[in-house]
């Protein structure tokens, strides 16, 4: 899995990150950890922030420029 953690600004708090993926601060949390996976609409917003694929933040693929949208 991602390293949820690493894909923000490190000068970003927990609360701040949480909120920008609209999520309380104890759920980012556990997402941080790795006790729960994230969910897709989640990973395609992080995708999105980071201008990447999916495939990429899951560590599927070391191309990291995502392919086209349809």
């Amino acid at each position: 899995m991602t390293n949820v953690e690493g894909l923000f600004r490190p000068e970003q708090s927990p609360t701040e990150r949480a909120a920008y993926l609209n999520c309380s601060q104890r759920i980012y949390s556990n997402y941080e950890r790795g006790e729960v996976d994230l969910p897709t609409g989640i990973l395609i917003k992080l995708a999105e922030l980071h201008n990447t694929s999916t495939d990429y933040l899951l560590n599927r693929t070391n191309r990291k420029k995502p392919c086209p949208k349809v």
